[in-house]
């Protein structure tokens, strides 16, 4: 299979996850919300640690330098979801993850000056087209039909692909000089560390984290350990693909995921109103699939340079 297919699993498995979020945040947790799927996320990370175990019994032989490194990769990870989070909360997931095709622009910049990967003309342009398609979605049509800048949606959004970009190629970094498991190993094992680290000196967090088992524990178990099952699977998907090819064209594959949300979203809309809800009138959805669009065209020119 070719890193490009595999890299395409990747964005699939995070739309479904982007959906999934926000039915939590507006039907579950709609107190604490934030905290609580951050909780649920980094925790349930120790889910993948038996399975990394088995795939390289020698996770453990891993440098210090190496180690701190893909600590950080864990700590940006949780930072990647908390400023997601607290876009979604406020906007459509169709919307906020538009602002991920940053990311493959952060990845290819953050990709010259780290890897000394190499930038040509054609992939500048591409860029350029995926921030004017970033552009489109960063203004909204309100209920006055007048212009309205997204205030809440483009500084989390902006924070959280410079975050995803960065935790990308510092795993890059480290997976080369070991391998893929052992660095999926540390990545996940630090990102369940932090989350125990805010269960325990972040009270109010714990509180609703442990709230929400108490009030509802079947549905809210069963929805975060599929979600973040999901997560993890793409993680996997792209850690795979990044080994195969320059990382600022495995991170272009972002630029389907707002396909993926907005088709999954449409479906749920119309079929399954009831679980969730998005703006598919015309004065909301063209922008979107300019933006969409847009970044289409950057996505052809990277890939064809």
């Amino acid at each position: 299979m070719s890193w490009f297919a595999i890299a395409l699993i990747g964005p699939f498995l995070y739309a479904l996850t982007n959906h999934t979020d926000k039915i939590l945040l507006e039907k579950y947790f709609k107190e604490g919300g934030v905290g609580t799927i951050i909780l649920f996320s980094s925790l349930l990370s120790a889910l993948a640690l038996p399975f990394l175990f088995l795939a390289d019994t020698t996770v453990l032989n891993v440098s210090g330098i190496n180690i701190l490194v893909l600590a950080v990769v864990g700590i940006l990870n949780v930072l990647v979801l908390w400023c997601y989070l607290l876009a979604i909360k406020n906007d459509e997931a169709s919307v906020a993850v538009v602002f991920y095709q940053l990311v493959p622009v952060f990845g290819c910049i953050l990709g010259y000056l780290i890897l000394g990967e190499i930038l040509t003309q054609m992939q500048l342009i591409a860029m350029a087209m995926i921030i004017l398609g970033s552009t489109v979605i960063s203004f909204e049509i309100d209920s006055e039909n007048k212009l309205k800048l997204r205030r809440k949606t483009i500084p989390p959004m902006l924070a959280s692909a410079f975050f995803w970009a960065l935790g990308s190629v510092l795993f890059k970094a480290a997976a080369i000089k070991e391998n893929l498991w052992r660095s999926l190993f540390w990545e996940h094992l630090m990102l369940m560390l932090v989350g125990m680290g805010i269960f325990i000196f972040m009270r109010s967090h714990r509180t609703t984290f442990l709230l929400a088992i108490r009030d509802n524990p079947k549905a809210t178990l069963s929805i975060n350990v599929a979600n973040e099952s999901m997560y993890i699977l793409g993680n996997i998907a792209f850690a795979v693909a990044y080994l195969r090819a320059p990382i600022g064209l495995v991170l272009i594959t972002e630029s389907f995921q707002p396909i993926f949300v907005l088709a999954i979203g449409i479906f749920l809309t119309i079929y399954f109103p009831k679980i969730s809800v998005e703006k598919i009138q015309a004065k909301h959805i063209w922008p979107k699939i300019i933006a969409i669009g847009l970044t289409g065209i950057g996505t052809y020119l990277l890939l064809a340079s």
